[in-house]
């Protein structure tokens, strides 16, 4: 499941005009690493919410801007099992 919500993810930024050249699971989403404008990062939340079926709350996007690709893929995961156990 983790690996395609990281496929997921980076086909996503691709969509929205994002290289995901050298984007590895350490890589920040915000300016220290990828570089994701919050406007774009809301919109890849939306995304990931629709297609996977979980939530992020709207306090939540000073916490993912900090994320790593890889703690953001672990995170949604996270969301998916506990709604998949219901």
């Amino acid at each position: 499941m983790i690996e395609e919500i990281r496929q997921f993810v980076l086909e996503s930024l691709r969509d929205m005009n994002y290289s995901t050249d050298g984007i590895a699971d350490d890589t920040e989403l915000g300016p220290a690493g990828a570089d994701v404008e919050s406007v774009v990062l809301a919109e890849l939340v939306v995304r990931v919410e629709d297609h996977f079926g979980v939530t992020f709350g709207d306090d939540e996007s000073d916490l993912l801007t900090g994320m790593t690709v890889g703690e953001f893929c672990r995170d949604v995961q996270g969301r998916i099992e506990p709604a998949s156990a219901r």
